[in-house]
């Protein structure tokens, strides 16, 4: 491998871990000898890639426009090195993934390592978090999402429906009466998922309607907004599914029945310059399989 590859692989192992020693843990290499790489690259190039201080590392304009390519040419000369191609019939290399760490209607931990079992040759990255990843900055294959972002060179596919409700427990509306129109939540406690946002939308007679609301609880754990839902801190939205029983069962009481939530979709975003590779198109396909038997038993009632 040539030192301008050894110095690029520096440089996107630094900017993705944000420290020297990460990248230096993740490559196996002392942190002087990681420094030192991306001192040379930084001098190859006649331009500062990172702005270094005591705290931190950061990006600098010229970094973050190199990054996107350095990534490629590094993982392009690592699938190469690896012989990506080298058995037509049994699939390999390292895949990426992103997903939420929230519960999805499928079991993702179970799938993945299944996958893996499956397909020995291959390695999975996997980063399990609640938050917006655009997959071709950050060197993802797959990022399975519920946000709405969309980024440029990334191909979507939806995968699954969630419909969602707004809901409260009885005690909340007793105690705060109910509301008669959606702006009416914003003078309400309201219980926010925090990666939804904390402008609510909601579909009726007079076509979509956005409302700001006020958050008595903002959370990224959906087991705790659901818990302080039913304790009766607020008004929420949360999986219809996931509140079946609770609101059959008059735990919670559907709130302004008569507008709809638009519902959340689940969708894998794929790096236009991945999408051909065989291994992301074996775990999609995996992954897309899963996601159809999850809506074909949720319309059956049977999941």
């Amino acid at each position: 491998m040539s030192d301008s590859l050894l110095n690029m692989k520096a440089f996107v192992a630094t900017a993705r871990s944000g420290s020297f020693s990460e990248a230096a843990r993740q490559l196996r290499l002392a942190p002087s000898v990681v420094t030192k790489r991306v001192t040379q690259l930084e001098w190859s190039l006649k331009c500062k890639l990172l702005r270094r201080s005591t705290r931190r590392l950061q990006l600098t304009e010229v970094g973050e426009r190199y990054l996107e390519t350095m990534q490629q040419i590094v993982r392009e000369y690592d699938e190469m090195a690896a012989g990506v191609k080298r058995s037509p019939d049994e699939i390999e290399g390292q895949i990426r993934i992103k997903a939420p760490g929230s519960q999805m209607a499928i079991d993702l931990c179970g799938l993945l390592a299944t996958f893996q079992t499956k397909y020995p040759r291959i390695t999975l990255d996997a980063l399990l978090v609640d938050r917006t990843v655009n997959p071709v900055e950050e060197g993802f294959d797959i990022v399975l999402t519920m946000m709405p972002s969309s980024f440029h060179g990334v191909i979507e596919e939806p995968l699954l429906a969630y419909p969602r409700v707004l809901c409260a427990a009885p005690s909340y509306l007793a105690r705060r009466g109910q509301p008669r129109h959606v702006r009416d939540l914003a003078d309400h406690d309201c219980l926010v998922f925090a990666p939804m946002g904390q402008v609510w939308t909601f579909d009726g007679k007079s076509g979509l309607t956005t409302v700001a609301v006020r958050p008595r609880l903002l959370t990224n754990n959906h087991a705790l907004l659901v818990e302080c839902l039913s304790a009766g801190g607020g008004i929420a939205i949360a999986s219809r599914a996931a509140m079946a029983s609770r609101l059959r069962s008059g735990a919670l009481i559907e709130v302004l029945p008569e507008v709809v939530v638009p519902d959340l979709w689940v969708k894998a975003l794929v790096p236009t310059a991945r999408a051909n590779l065989a291994r992301v198109q074996t775990l999609l396909s995996t992954i897309r399989d899963a996601f159809r038997e999850a809506g074909q038993s949720a319309h059956l009632g049977t999941g």
